[in-house]
């Protein structure tokens, strides 16, 4: 992809988004879609900042010189063309990166990546409004990874071991959110995972996601829409492929008449989300994945029922 023209300095009122524009830069080879969406966040909630001030004016111009370019690059990709496409790109990235860190998390395995990734995911769910209003489900992941990335950071720099799982949260409490985790946890070395006490947040700044494995996890959300192999570390650049699982199809679904059986509008839009998902998931070559939420779809075409 060709290198896209430099912003100018981000003026102070645009604080909020620095880390969402951060995250764009390291994806811009990576996952160029998450990049442009990254982007376009930023412009949108920049917009509604201050789009009157000239610092402000000519950063937002620039910025949006960046998103043009990238679109032309992107022009044929569908999930910068169709929204339901890039919606579910994006919530199937988000969730991935969630529970690889909620899954070192649970296994006390506490390190910079972890972090990182918690914050990411974090991030990417603001992203995620770009498409409109947040489902419950991702508004309390967003909430759970913010709050898990800040404690975990704190723990580390303050000498202390953290408690691994959702321990000091209340699933109904407001979480006191803070930024300075995404400013002070962006690596300036790949991360490695480590266990140790020492924590030098200066030693982190943008770093290269290329080495995560997400494992599949007993923690994952109903709806998380794939998975990809087990890993103990980032010790590999390349995610090795793995013999896929079909799940058994439910003879039912296929005698199952419709009858009288009225669908309401929630229906539809959950059975489009599972098909959604399934392609999201195909993306991945995940069929195991893909196939249960066609299932999903179907039984709840078929039987109004999920």
């Amino acid at each position: 992809m060709a290198a896209l023209a430099p912003l100018p300095p981000l003026p102070a009122q645009f604080k909020s988004i620095q880390h969402h524009l951060r995250t764009a830069q390291e994806h811009d080879k990576r996952d160029p879609v998450v990049a442009y969406y990254c982007r376009l966040y930023a412009m949108q909630t920049g917009m509604k900042i201050d789009s009157k001030t000239p610092e402000c004016r000519k950063f937002l111009s620039k910025l949006m010189d960046q998103l043009e370019a990238l679109k032309k690059q992107l022009g044929d990709n569908e999930a910068v063309t169709q929204e339901i496409v890039g919606c579910a790109h994006l919530e199937n990235y988000a969730l991935k990166m969630f529970l690889y860190a909620d899954n070192e998390d649970r296994a006390g395995r506490f390190h910079k990546n972890m972090i990182k990734s918690f914050y990411t995911a974090s991030l990417l769910i603001d992203v995620i409004t770009v498409f409109g209003e947040l489902t419950d489900e991702n508004v309390k992941h967003r909430k759970y990874a913010r709050w898990k990335a800040t404690y975990i950071h704190n723990c580390l720099k303050n000498g202390e071991t953290p408690q691994a799982g959702p321990v000091g949260i209340e699933e109904d409490n407001d979480v006191e959110e803070t930024e300075d985790v995404g400013a002070t946890s962006l690596p300036t070395q790949p991360p490695q995972p480590s266990s140790s006490s020492t924590y030098d947040p200066s030693n982190l700044a943008p770093g290269s996601y290329s080495g995560i494995q997400i494992p599949p996890g007993a923690h994952a959300p109903a709806n998380t829409p794939a998975e990809v192999p087990h890993s103990t570390g980032v010790t590999s650049n390349t995610v090795q492929p793995s013999p896929q699982t079909v799940p058994t199809i439910d003879p039912d679904m296929y005698t199952t008449s419709q009858g009288d059986i009225r669908l309401t509008p929630e229906d539809f839009a959950r059975a489009q989300k599972y098909c959604k998902y399934a392609g999201s998931a195909l993306q991945y070559e995940d069929v195991g994945t893909a196939v249960q939420n066609l299932q999903k779809a179907l039984r709840l075409l078929t039987t109004g029922r999920e």
